[in-house]
């Protein structure tokens, strides 16, 4: 039995002050993913129609890749899309796995996949792009 009051018990264990920056990033990330998604919808539309077999569809995407602000703008997409869906999962984590362990645990590999994806896809994008 502790002689301090509720106040002073709660005082000190208030928030880390990191929920407020998670949630920010997300939102951004969120918010520049809706033009990029877009953008990528459209483009692989067009890439879709322009295609005639699929020799043609990947000779059309790496010719369209090879423009800097089409591979700019896919190497932003990959980038937001993975750091996203980190943080999505995260909070995933945090609300439904209960022993501490296993949450961090499953938080760290979920962002070692989806970093190790995330430089696969952008560096197959740089390949592209440069023609390697």
């Amino acid at each position: 039995m502790s002689l301090r009051t509720p106040v002073a018990r709660a005082r000190g264990l208030g928030s880390a002050k990191e929920g407020a920056h998670h949630w920010w990033v997300q939102r951004l990330t969120a918010v520049a993913l809706i033009p990029l998604t877009i953008w990528f919808v459209i483009s692989v539309i067009g890439m879709i129609a322009a295609a005639d077999s699929a020799d043609a569809g990947y000779a059309a995407m790496a010719s369209w890749m090879s423009n800097p602000i089409a591979a700019t703008l896919m190497i932003g997409f990959l980038a937001f899309g993975f750091y996203h869906a980190a943080l999505g999962m995260q909070v995933v984590y945090e609300d439904y796995i209960e022993p501490k362990w296993l949450e961090v645990a499953v938080n760290v590999v979920t962002r070692l996949v989806l970093a190790f994806f995330g430089i696969a896809s952008i560096v197959s994008v740089l390949m592209i792009a440069f023609g390697g």
